[in-house]
C-alpha cells in the first residue's frame, strides 16, 4: 500500500488532490447507485473482513456527501456495516498488536483501516444525531400528547443504534492501538474526530433522561479511555466548561463523568483542571446572563457529593467565589464545603491539619449565614441541617450555630425561616446531651454538681505540697548579706562594740551548752541561716571550733578568716540539704500515696467534665426554649409551608420534653379549623403522632398511656381548646381503631373512681367520654344512670366542676338529636337526670360555691335540650330555689308571713335586701336570667322546629289522602297548585313566627308568669349600685337583665338606657365586659333599637382596663364583619388599639383590619376619616404612634386606582389643615403609600396644595422619601421626572416659595399652556372636584367632609348632667339612669331579615 489516509479538517477535503501518497476519494457514487454499491460493500465485508473498508471507502463517503438526499434506510445500512467493520478490527487487532514483528506495510494497512472506519462511523453518527434531534423537535408532543408515528419509531431505533456505535468505539480504543502510529504518537485529528462525535451526542437535550443512561455511560467510558491513553486531559477539561456554559442539563452528566474519570480511570488531575477553569471565571462574567453559572453551580454541588475527598486540594480556587457577586456560585461553594465536612473532615480521627481545615470551613459557613442574598442564607442553613443530621458538627460548635439559627428565625425570607426551623428541629432530634431538655430540671443537678466540684478543688488545694527551694539556691541568695555580716563580726570597730560582742558571746555560750555534739551544732547553725539570723550563725560557728576542735566540719576554722568562715558555713548549710536528701533516699517509696493522688486528679477531671456537660446542656435547653417562643408565633403565619414546619418543630420539641413545649402544641390546636387542608392535615397528624399512637406492651397499657396524654393536655384547658380537641378525638373514635373499646373502658374506670385518680383526671375522663359520644352516641346514652349517680348524686355539692363537665358530656348526645329530622328525643320530667339536676341547682342557690354558676348554666341548657316541657320543670326549679332562699332568711331570724308564695317572697326579698346573703341572691338572679334566655331560645328553636315538623307531616299525610279525580285535571292545574302550596307554606311559616313573637312579647313577662316577678328586682339592683354594691350581685343582676332584654323589643327598649348607663359608669370591669357582650347580642337581635347607641359601644375601646378593651374589640369585630354594624369613622378607635400596650389586644385589632381588608374598598373608604380623627390636636397622639398605625393601614392599599385617589384626597386636605402637626401627618401618610407612576403624576398636579408648607421639615422629608422610593428601578424618562420634582421640592424648602416659584412657574406656564395656568390660579383644582373615579366613595366619604379637617368632639366627651349613685334615699335611685335628653334617637333604621329566615337559621 503506497498511500496514507489523513483525517481531513473538513469532509469535502477528501475529494481534493492532496500531498504525496495522500489518499483522495476517486469516485463519489450518486444517490441512485448507492444501494448497489452498499450491497457490494456488504459482500466484500463477508469475504474479506474489516479490511475491505480500504476498497469501499468511497461508497461510505458518498453516503456522507449525499446525506441530506439519500433515504434513511441507506444511512442505517451504512452505519450497520461500519459498526461491523469497527467490531471486526477490534477483534483482529489484538493478534497484530501482540506480535513481536510486524511488517511496515501490514501496520500501515491496519492503521489506514482504523482511521477510515473511525472517521466514517463518527461523521455518520454526528449526522444522524443532528437529524434525530431535528426530528424530535418537529414531532414533539402537542396539546393532545401525541407525536408522529414514524418520528417516534425512528428516534427509538436511533437510540439503540447509537449505543451500538459507542460500544464498538470503546472496544476498539481500549486496545493499545497507539503502536500502529510512528513513535506511538496518535495524531490530534484522530482523537478530535472521536471526541467531537461524543460531545455532539452530549448536546442532545434528552441525554440527561433516565432512558439515555446506557448512552451516557458509553460516552463517559469512551472519553475516559481517550483521557487516560490518548492525552485528551486538557481538551476534555476545556470542553466540559464550554458545554456547561451552553447546555445546563449537562451539569449532572459531567459531574458523574468527572467522578468516573478521576476514580475508575485514575485521572485525578481532571478535577483540578476543571475547577481551575471555573475558578478563573471573573465575578463580573459569572454575574452576566448566559454565563452558565447555574450549570457550574449544579456541577460543583453534585461533584462534591460524588468525590468530596478530591475537592479538598482545589477548594482554595473555589473559595474566591464566595466574595463574588454571583449568589449562585456562593451557594455552590457552600454546598461543596458542606459535603467535605459531612463525608471527609468528620470524626475524631483527624490530624491537626484536618482539624484546622474543618474549623476554617465552619467559620466560612457561619459567615454566610448572614449573606446578603436570602437564597444563600437558606442553603447554608440546609447545609448545616445535613451536617447535624450526619452528626458531623463538633460539640464545641453546637451553642454557636444554635444561636445563629435562632437569629435566622427573624429572617425576611420565607425559605430562610423554613430552613432555620428545620435546622433547629435537627439540633433537637440529634442533640448529644439528653433526651429530656428542660432548663428547669437541669438547674438543680447543675448547682449540686458545681458545689461538689468546688468542694473537691478546695480539698485538693489543702493537700497541695509546698514548693521546695534547693539549699544551693538559698545560699546564693543569702551569700552577699552573709559576707557583710562575717566581715563585721571579724573586725569590730570600737571598744564599745567589743564589749557588746563579748556580752553576746557569753549569751551564745549559754545557748551552745544545749548542743551535745558537732552534728546538732551544725543543724542549729543551718536553722539560724534559714531564718536570716546570720550574726547568730556566724558567732555559733566560731564558738563551735573551740568546742569541737577535732570535728571535720569545723577543722578549717583553725585560722579564722572571712574565707574559711564562709567555706565552713557553706559546707554546713548545703551539707544539711544533701543529708536530708540522703535520708529521703533511704526511706521506702510510697506508691499508695502516689496512686491516691492520681485517683483524686482523675475524679476531679471527671467532675469537671460532668459540670461542663451540664452547663452545655442547660445552655442548649435555654436556646431551644427561646426558639420555641419565636416559632410558636409562626403558627398563624399566612405562608402554609412555614406553618407546616412550625407544627413539625412543635412535635419534635414535645417529644423531647422541652420546657413549655406543650404551649406550642396547644397553640396549634385551633388550626384544625383551618380552611387550608395542608395545615389541617399537619395538625391532625401531629396530634395523632403525639397522643393517639401510644407505646405499650399490650392494648391496655397503650390505652392508659393514651388517656394519660389526653388528660394532661386537657388540664387547665380553655373551652376553645377543648372544642378543638373534640375534632381530633372524634376522628380517633370514628376511625375504627382497635383501642377504642379499651380506651372507653379506662375512661369509665377513672370517672367512677375504680382506679384511684385525681379530681382533674376524673373531669378530663368525663369530657373525653363526651368527645367519644359524638362518634358513638351509645357511649353516654346507655350509661346515664352511672353519670347521674357518680357526679350528680348526693355528693354533687362537693364538686360542682365535675358535675358541670358531666352535664357537658350529657349534652353531647343532643348534637345527634338536633341534626336528625325525626321526632325530637326528650326524656320525661321525672327522669333521674332531671331530679338530680333540679335538686343540685336548688341546693346550690343557698350555697356560696364559686363553681355553682358554671354548673347552673350548663344544667339549665341541658334541661331545655332534653326534658319534656322544660318550662314547667324550670318554673318549679325557680320556685324551689326562691323558697329555699326565703327559708334561709327565716332561719336567720327574719319572719316572713307569706313566704310560700314566690311572688310575695320575691318582693319581700327585694325590700329586705340588706338581710339577704348577697351571694345567694346573686345566684338566684343568675338562675332566673339563664332560664329566661333559654326559654326564648327554646321557643325560637325547638318549638318552632317542632311546629314546622308537625306541619310538614300533616301536609304529607293530606297529600297522600288526596285522590285526584282525573289525570287530565291534575296536569292542567299543576302549576297553580304548586304556587298555592308555596304560598301556603310561606304563610304558615309566618304564622308560626308571629305566634312565637307574640308569646315572647305578651306571655313570657305577663303578670301571672313567674319570670315577671324578678324583672323589677333586676332593674332595682342595676339602677341602685350605691345600695346594692356587692360585686357578685351587681354582676349577676346586670347579666340577668340583659338576658331578659332578649325576650322582646319592648323590654329592650325600656331598659336600654339603664344597660348603657351600667356600661359607662360601673366601677367593675367584669360588669362592663359582660354588658358589652350582652349588647353585642342585643345588636344582632334588635338592630334598630341599638343603632343610635353605636358610638357608646365604640367608646369602650378606650376603657382604662385591658380586659374591657379586649372584650370591646372582640364584640365589635364580630358585629362589623357580620355586617350588623355599619363601618363608620368610629373605627379609628380600633386603629388606636394597634399600638395598645397589651400585645393580645394589638393582635385582635390587627385581625380586625385583616378581615376588614377582605371587604371591597372598606379600608380605602375609611382612611381619610381615620387620618382626620387620629391627627386631631385634641387627641394628642404622638408622631411615632401615628406613623405606626398608618403604616399598617396603608399596607392594605394595593390597587393603583386607590393609591391615585388617596394621593389627591390627602393633598386636598392640606388646604383645610390648621396646624403644622396636621401637615406633617398628611405628608407622612403620603410617604407611606405604595406610590405608583399614576400616583406620582397626581402628586405633581396637586403641587399648589402643599407647596407653601414645604418649609417645614416634617413635610419636606416625607415627600423627599417618596422620590427616593420612586427612583429605585425606574426607567430613564420617569427617573428624570422624579429628579426634577425633587429639585423643585428642595428649592422651595431651602429658599421659600416666594423666591423660587415665580421664575420657575413662568417657565412651566410657557411649557404647559393656558390650561395649566388656570389650574394654578384656582384654589381647588377643577379636575379633582368634578372627575369621578371608579371604586371611590361618595363625595363626602367621611363624616365631616373634606372642607373641615378638624374633627368635632365626640358626643361621649360632651358635657353631661352629673349623675350620682345614691345609697341613702330610694326615691333618687332612678337618677342613675341616663336622662331622656341623653338617649340617642333612631336616625337610620336597619333592615333586618325576616323572622322566618332567622328561625330557619
Amino acid at each position: 500500500m503506497s498511500w496514507d489516509f489523513f483525517l481531513p479538517v473538513c469532509t469535502g477535503d477528501l475529494v481534493k488532490s492532496g500531498g504525496i501518497n495522500q489518499y483522495v476519494v476517486q469516485d463519489v457514487v450518486s444517490p441512485k447507485q448507492l444501494p448497489a454499491s452498499l450491497s457490494r460493500f456488504k459482500a466484500a465485508l463477508r469475504s474479506q473482513g474489516p479490511l475491505c473498508i480500504l476498497e469501499h471507502f468511497d461508497t461510505c463517503y458518498s453516503v456522507l456527501q449525499h446525506c441530506n438526499s439519500v433515504e434513511l434506510g441507506v444511512k442505517e445500512d451504512t452505519l450497520e456495516l461500519l459498526v461491523q467493520v469497527v467490531n471486526g478490527l477490534a477483534a483482529t487487532l489484538p493478534a497484530l498488536l501482540m506480535a513481536t514483528s510486524v511488517s511496515a506495510a501490514e501496520r500501515k494497512e491496519k492503521l489506514n483501516a482504523v482511521k477510515m472506519s473511525v472517521f466514517l462511523i463518527c461523521k455518520l453518527t454526528e449526522t444522524l444525531e443532528v437529524f434525530s434531534c431535528r426530528q424530535s423537535i418537529v414531532t414533539a408532543p402537542g396539546k393532545g400528547g401525541k407525536k408522529g408515528k414514524a418520528g417516534g419509531e425512528g428516534l427509538m431505533q436511533w437510540d439503540t443504534e447509537r449505543e451500538k456505535v459507542l460500544q464498538a468505539l470503546v472496544q476498539l480504543l481500549q486496545l493499545d492501538i497507539r503502536s500502529l502510529w510512528n513513535l506511538s504518537l496518535v495524531e490530534e485529528e484522530f482523537i478530535s474526530c472521536v471526541t467531537c462525535c461524543c460531545y455532539k451526542v452530549l448536546e442532545n437535550p434528552t441525554i440527561s433522561h433516565v432512558k439515555s443512561k446506557p448512552t451516557r455511560d458509553c460516552i463517559i467510558h469512551l472519553l475516559g479511555v481517550l483521557i487516560k491513553k490518548y492525552n485528551h486531559l486538557i481538551g476534555a477539561s476545556v470542553k466540559v466548561i464550554q458545554l456547561l456554559q451552553h447546555f445546563e442539563q449537562l451539569s449532572s452528566v459531567f459531574a458523574q463523568a468527572v467522578s468516573v474519570w478521576s476514580t475508575e480511570y485514575g485521572v485525578r488531575s481532571i478535577i483540578g483542571e476543571v475547577i481551575r477553569e471555573i475558578g478563573q471565571k471573573s465575578s463580573e462574567e459569572l454575574a452576566r446572563e448566559g454565563s452558565g453559572v447555574k450549570a457550574f453551580s449544579t456541577f460543583l454541588s453534585e461533584l462534591s457529593g460524588l468525590v468530596p475527598e478530591l475537592m479538598i486540594p482545589n477548594i482554595s480556587v473555589l473559595i474566591t467565589h464566595l466574595e463574588g457577586e454571583s449568589h449562585t456560585m456562593r451557594v455552590a461553594v457552600c454546598e461543596v464545603l458542606g459535603d467535605i465536612l459531612v463525608r471527609v473532615l468528620c470524626g475524631d480521627g483527624l490530624d491537626e491539619s484536618g482539624k484546622a481545615d474543618r474549623d476554617r470551613f465552619f467559620d466560612t459557613l457561619q459567615e454566610h449565614l448572614h449573606d446578603t442574598h436570602s437564597h444563600v442564607r437558606a442553603r447554608v442553613l440546609q447545609v448545616y441541617t445535613r451536617i447535624v443530621n450526619s452528626k458531623a458538627l463538633p460539640l464545641c460548635k453546637y451553642s454557636e450555630v444554635m444561636e445563629l439559627a435562632v437569629g435566622r428565625l427573624m429572617d425576611k425570607s420565607i425559605n430562610a425561616v423554613k430552613s432555620a426551623i428545620q435546622l433547629l428541629a435537627a439540633f433537637i432530634a440529634h442533640n448529644p446531651y439528653s433526651c429530656k431538655l428542660s432548663s428547669a430540671d437541669l438547674k438543680i443537678p447543675l448547682e449540686k454538681e458545681t458545689v461538689k466540684l468546688r468542694a473537691m478543688k478546695e480539698k485538693l488545694e489543702g493537700k497541695a505540697p509546698v514548693a521546695v527551694i534547693k539549699a544551693s539556691e538559698l545560699w546564693a541568695a543569702m551569700e552577699p548579706e552573709l559576707l557583710i555580716t562575717v566581715g563585721t563580726e571579724l573586725e569590730p570597730s570600737s571598744d564599745t562594740e567589743k564589749d557588746q560582742q563579748e556580752d553576746e558571746n557569753d549569751q551564745d555560750v549559754e545557748e551552745e551548752k544545749v548542743a551535745e555534739d558537732d552534728r546538732s551544732t551544725a543543724v542549729m547553725i543551718a536553722q539560724y541561716l534559714r531564718v536570716n539570723k546570720y550574726r547568730n550563725a556566724v558567732r555559733l560557728c566560731i564558738k563551735a571550733h573551740s568546742c569541737f576542735p577535732e570535728s571535720e566540719r569545723f577543722a578549717s576554722l583553725s585560722t579564722v578568716t572571712p574565707e574559711t568562715l564562709m567555706e565552713t558555713l557553706a559546707l554546713i548549710f548545703k551539707g544539711s540539704d544533701e543529708d536530708a536528701a540522703e535520708l529521703s533516699q533511704n526511706l521506702p517509696p510510697t506508691p499508695q500515696k502516689e496512686g491516691e493522688k492520681e485517683g483524686e486528679d482523675g475524679e476531679l477531671k471527671k467532675q469537671e467534665m460532668l459540670v461542663q456537660y451540664l452547663k452545655d446542656t442547660e445552655t442548649f435547653a435555654l436556646q431551644v426554649e427561646r426558639a420555641i417562643s419565636v416559632i410558636n408565633t409562626m403558627l398563624y403565619m399566612k405562608t402554609t409551608s412555614v406553618v407546616q414546619e412550625a407544627v413539625q418543630f412543635c412535635v419534635t420539641v414535645c417529644e423531647f420534653s422541652v420546657a413549655n413545649s406543650v404551649s406550642g402544641v396547644r397553640k396549634m390546636l385551633p388550626l384544625v379549623w383551618s380552611t387550608d387542608t395542608a395545615i389541617k392535615d399537619a395538625v391532625v397528624q401531629a396530634y395523632r403522632r403525639l397522643y393517639l399512637n401510644p407505646q405499650g406492651d399490650n392494648i391496655r397499657m397503650k390505652a392508659h398511656t393514651l388517656v394519660d396524654s389526653l388528660s394532661e393536655l386537657m388540664v387547665d384547658a380553655s373551652l376553645g381548646t377543648i372544642q378543638c380537641l373534640e375534632e381530633i378525638v372524634q376522628e380517633f373514635f370514628g376511625g375504627g381503631s382497635n383501642l377504642q373499646s379499651t380506651v372507653v373502658q379506662v375512661l369509665w374506670e377513672r370517672f367512677t373512681g375504680k382506679r384511684e385518680t385525681s379530681g382533674l383526671n376524673r373531669r378530663a375522663a368525663v369530657l373525653l367520654l363526651g368527645m367519644a359520644t359524638r362518634a358513638e352516641r351509645e357511649v353516654v346514652l346507655s350509661n346515664l344512670d352511672t353519670l347521674c349517680s357518680v357526679a350528680l348524686g348526693e355528693k354533687v355539692t362537693e364538686d360542682f366542676l365535675l358535675a358541670r363537665d358531666t352535664v357537658i358530656t350529657i349534652c353531647s348526645i343532643t348534637d345527634h338529636i338536633r341534626q336528625s329530622k325525626g321526632a325530637p328525643f326528650r326524656l320525661p320530667q321525672d327522669h333521674q337526670l332531671f331530679t338530680c339536676l333540679t335538686q343540685a341547682l336548688a341546693e346550690g342557690v343557698v350555697m356560696e360555691d364559686p363553681y355553682w354558676q358554671g354548673f347552673m348554666e350548663q344544667a339549665v341548657r341541658l334541661i331545655y335540650f332534653l326534658a319534656e316541657s322544660p318550662d314547667q320543670l324550670c318554673s318549679r326549679l325557680v320556685q324551689r330555689s326562691a323558697r329555699l332562699l326565703l327559708d334561709q332568711i327565716a332561719e336567720g331570724g327574719e319572719v316572713n308571713k307569706d313566704s310560700g308564695q314566690t311572688l310575695d317572697g320575691s318582693q319581700e326579698s327585694s325590700e329586705q335586701c340588706e338581710q339577704v346573703n348577697c351571694v345567694c341572691l346573686a345566684q338566684l338572679l343568675a338562675l332566673t336570667g339563664c332560664v329566661a334566655f333559654w326559654q326564648v331560645s327554646h321557643l325560637e328553636r325547638s318549638v318552632s322546629a317542632e311546629l314546622r315538623r308537625r306541619r310538614g307531616e300533616t301536609e304529607e299525610r293530606e297529600e297522600k289522602e288526596k285522590v285526584p279525580s282525573s289525570k287530565a285535571k291534575q296536569s292542567a292545574n299543576e302549576s297553580a297548585m304548586e304556587e298555592e302550596l308555596g304560598l301556603m307554606g310561606a304563610s304558615a311559616e309566618d304564622t308560626e313566627a308571629e305566634l312565637i313573637r307574640k308569646i315572647c312579647e305578651t306571655e313570657l313577662l305577663a303578670d301571672e308568669n313567674l319570670l315577671c316577678a324578678f324583672l323589677p328586682l333586676l332593674v332595682k339592683v342595676c339602677s341602685s349600685p350605691g345600695r346594692y354594691s356587692h360585686p357578685q350581685l351587681t354582676t349577676a343582676a346586670c347579666l340577668a337583665l340583659s338576658q331578659y332584654m332578649m325576650i322582646s323589643p319592648s323590654v329592650c327598649q325600656e331598659n336600654i338606657r339603664l344597660i348603657f348607663t351600667v356600661l359607662e359608669r360601673s366601677t367593675l370591669p367584669v360588669v362592663r365586659a359582660n354588658a358589652l357582650i350582652a349588647l353585642g347580642d342585643l345588636t344582632v337581635r334588635f338592630p334598630n333599637i341599638l343603632e343610635p347607641w353605636t358610638q357608646n359601644l365604640y367608646a369602650r375601646l378606650s376603657d382604662e382596663v385591658p380586659s374591657v378593651r379586649q372584650t370591646a374589640v372582640t364584640v365589635l369585630t364580630q358585629l362589623v364583619l357580620k355586617d350588623v354594624l355599619k363601618v363608620k369613622g368610629q373605627v379609628s378607635e380600633v386603629a388606636v388599639l394597634l399600638i395598645d400596650p397589651e400585645s393580645h389586644i394589638t393582635s385582635l385589632a390587627l385581625n380586625f383590619f385583616n378581615e376588614l381588608a377582605t371587604k371591597d374598598n372598606a379600608i380605602y373608604n375609611l382612611l381619610p376619616d381615620i387620618i382626620s380623627r387620629l391627627s386631631d390636636p385634641e387627641r394628642g397622639m404622638s408622631s411615632e404612634d401615628f406613623n405606626t398605625i398608618m403604616k399598617q393601614l396603608f399596607s392594605y392599599i394595593t390597587k393603583e386606582r386607590q393609591t391615585e385617589s388617596l394621593v389627591e384626597k390627602l393633598c386636598q386636605r392640606f388646604r383645610t389643615a390648621k396646624t403644622e402637626r396636621q401637615w406633617c401627618d398628611l405628608a407622612t401618610s403620603l410617604s407611606l403609600l405604595s406610590m405608583c407612576e399614576r400616583g406620582f403624576k397626581r402628586l405633581q398636579e396637586c403641587w399648589e396644595c402643599y407647596s407653601d408648607k414645604l418649609t417645614e421639615p416634617g413635610v419636606y422629608q416625607p415627600l423627599l422619601s417618596i422620590t427616593a422610593k420612586l427612583r429605585r428601578g425606574a426607567k430613564a424618562l420617569f427617573k428624570a421626572q422624579v429628579d426634577e420634582f425633587e429639585k423643585r421640592l428642595t428649592a422651595v424648602h431651602t429658599r421659600g416659595l416666594e423666591n423660587v416659584e415665580s421664575p420657575e412657574m413662568d417657565e412651566e406656564n410657557q411649557k404647559q399652556g393656558s390650561s395649566e395656568k388656570t389650574v394654578s390660579r384656582t384654589p381647588l383644582p377643577t379636575r379633582g372636584r368634578t372627575r369621578s373615579k371608579r371604586g371611590q366613595a361618595k363625595p363626602s366619604s367621611s363624616t365631616y367632609g373634606d372642607e373641615s379637617f378638624v374633627t368635632p368632639q365626640k358626643s361621649r366627651k360632651s358635657k353631661k348632667p352629673v349623675i350620682t349613685f345614691s345609697s341613702d334615699e330610694e326615691e333618687d335611685e332612678e337618677d342613675a339612669v341616663m336622662a331622656e335628653s341623653e338617649t340617642p334617637k333612631v336616625t337610620t333604621p336597619i333592615a333586618r331579615t325576616s323572622r322566618r329566615a332567622r328561625l330557619r337559621n
